[in-house]
């Protein structure tokens, strides 16, 4: 087993990975040339500065923990690990880079069988890293980071990301967000789930929930989450929301009024990440 030191180690190793791999991100994207862009699927984008940046974090990770297995996006590495994974979206965010709006991250975490220990997001364009680790609390910059301390949904703002694909539950989510525009600041929408996380973990916004995630969206930004003192489940209130692909993540004061507003429309809706 990591001991605290070591992983301590590993979060400071990663964290440099990902401001490598983010600048090598910056500077493709001033002459990226949205002709080389690739469909995985409808609206399902993909560059070849994703695949490049995967490729770069999974051989520095190689490194720093041969141990560990990987799951990632693009497939650079397949080869899980009995106990400890990499979980990794090299560029989250795809579509606003290959547009040029400025909110793309690089998000990398670390799994200890089913828990997730470490987690680091690199928002690219703002030069913020954002990092957690089991028991060591979040940090931005350095800094310490916490949730806000709003007290309810009328007090808040909430974060949602837009399916893209896959829009046979699309009333159940236009009604949520009516719901929740009601109730709350508002809604907003970034575009990376990795960044919504951590404005959650930042005291920015105070919820967030989105579908048909996967687990290299989420993992990283989920410590970021709960070391900042915040609360995060399943759509049911469960804790199968790193595979589950769909997530809640809340400042934690909020979190069972959210639940209950969610519980609404996605009552009995099970979706599960096909790479489990």
């Amino acid at each position: 087993m990591i001991t605290q030191e070591i992983l301590s180690q590993l979060l400071e190793q990663t964290q440099e990975i990902a401001k490598e791999v983010g600048a090598f991100i910056r500077k493709e994207r001033q002459h990226f040339d949205v002709e080389k862009v690739e469909h995985k699927g409808f609206n399902d984008l993909v560059s070849y500065v994703d695949k490049e940046a995967e490729r770069q974090i999974v051989e520095k990770l190689s490194v720093i923990f041969p141990e560990a297995g990987f799951i990632t996006e693009e497939g650079t590495n397949t080869s899980q690990g009995e106990t400890y994974n990499w979980v990794i979206d090299p560029l989250d965010g795809t579509t606003n880079f290959i547009h040029g709006i400025p909110v793309f991250a690089v998000s990398i975490a670390l799994m200890e069988n089913a828990e997730v220990i470490m987690g680091v997001v690199y928002e690219v364009n703002r030069h913020e890293c954002f990092y957690a680790m089991k028991g060591g609390g979040a940090f931005c910059n350095d800094t310490r980071i916490r949730v806000s301390q709003a007290p309810d949904l009328s007090a808040s703002l909430i974060a949602t990301g837009f399916p893209y694909y896959n829009f046979d539950l699309i009333d159940r989510y236009l009604n949520s967000m009516k719901s929740l525009m009601q109730k709350s600041h508002g809604l907003r929408r970034m575009g990376s789930a990795a960044v919504d996380l951590c404005y959650v973990a930042s005291g920015r916004t105070e919820g967030f929930f989105e579908y048909n995630l996967n687990s290299y969206d989420v993992a990283a930004g989920v410590i970021l989450v709960q070391e900042a003192g915040g609360s995060v489940t399943d759509f049911a209130g469960g804790d199968d929301f790193v595979f589950g692909r769909n997530i809640v993540a809340s400042n934690a004061k909020i979190h069972g009024e959210f639940l209950e507003v969610l519980g609404q429309f996605w009552d009995g809706v099970i979706l599960k990440e096909n790479t489990k």
